[in-house]
């Protein structure tokens, strides 16, 4: 089709705007996913991760041949023991055999009192007789609340003399933020502050120092390494088959005590310990919220302590070293109920 002549120029030049146009269009159709591309292949900066809680409000490990400190958090927050406690209770008893007070072998005859103690128990009964070492046992794997009373009668008379033994022995190893007022750790009755604050309170650093004291001065390791034993085996009708509530014996390489422990008030807590390659490490847990929680944490812990002795933490630790406790730092509060 022919155009006239005056109407060419102004067709050439729309020709040309229409070209560009569409060589614009298709420049941007192409180059627009190569931008994307190019913008996805940048290195994104990626959100930070939120702190995690640890799950327990206080723990520590260290070195038991230096006490140097591996790691801690909240290490000097005093908390409720619950069975815990029972360490000290057994270092009174074994204070009393090296003095010749008592022997394995001495008879113990159970009274109306200990009979009558609750929780977690052998069932005593007023009148029986055990010997020292089978109480031990109990005390140890069963966590036997009875057996720890009937201890620390056979030990200091009444439970109030008993009590002020133990506070005196935790001053002597420095334990200055823990406090006792029965041997074996059952809260008083109530949730009250003030009833929180007669029962038994301690730090995971405090009770990481009396646990490296029992493993190098005491042979408590033979009884918190056992994992099964019968109380009364020659009664049948009461026969106790004791099982050692910590479950990482058996299952976690080198583990050989310490003690568990778990109270409403508390949560669950447990002072561990294992050797490897003659090595030992020390990993208290306290106010974890479930046991399972607390022995998963406690097997972290316990690879995390390994891995900071053979990273020679230990030796940095100790050529830094601080001072175990810290009275005068450190005000001896009572923590709130729960």
């Amino acid at each position: 089709m022919a155009f006239p002549t005056w109407l060419q120029p102004f067709l050439s030049r729309l020709s040309r705007l229409v070209c560009g146009s569409l060589i614009l269009a298709a420049t941007a159709i192409i180059s627009a996913p190569l931008a994307y591309a190019a913008d996805a292949a940048k290195p994104k900066s990626l959100p930070q991760a939120a702190a995690t809680t640890p799950p327990y409000k206080a723990a520590i490990i260290i070195d038991a041949a230096s006490g140097a400190v591996l790691f801690d958090h909240d290490a000097d927050r005093i908390a409720p023991l619950a069975s815990v406690t029972k360490l000290m209770t057994f270092l009174l008893v074994h204070d009393a055999i090296e003095r010749g007070q008592l022997q394995l072998d001495s008879p113990i005859r159970i009274t109306a009192a200990s009979a009558r103690i609750g929780g977690t128990q052998v069932w005593l009964r007023e009148g029986e007789v055990f010997p020292v070492e089978e109480l031990l046992y109990a005390l140890m794997l069963h966590s036997a609340n009875d057996c720890a009373h009937a201890l620390a009668l056979a030990v200091g008379g009444s439970i109030e003399a008993f009590s002020e033994m133990m506070n005196t022995r935790a001053a002597e190893l420095g334990l200055t933020l823990t406090r006792f007022h029965n041997p074996h750790g059952l809260p008083p009755s109530g949730g009250t502050k003030s009833n929180i604050a007669d029962g038994n309170l301690s730090t995971a650093r405090n009770i990481a120092t009396l646990s490296r004291y029992l493993v190098t001065h005491t042979d408590i390791l033979k009884y918190s390494s056992t994992q099964q034993r019968r109380f009364r085996a020659n009664d049948p009708q009461r026969r106790v088959d004791m099982r050692n509530h910590n479950h990482l014996l058996g299952k976690v390489a080198g583990v050989d005590g310490l003690k568990t422990g778990y109270t409403r008030s508390a949560g669950f807590c447990l002072a561990a310990t294992a050797a490897r390659s003659s090595q030992r490490i020390i990993a208290v847990i306290l106010g974890a919220p479930a046991s399972k929680t607390r022995d998963l944490a406690m097997v972290e812990l316990l690879e995390r302590g390994f891995a900071a002795l053979a990273d020679g933490a230990a030796l940095r630790a100790q050529a830094a070293k601080t001072a175990h406790d810290a009275e005068g730092h450190i005000q001896f509060t009572i923590p709130a109920p729960h």
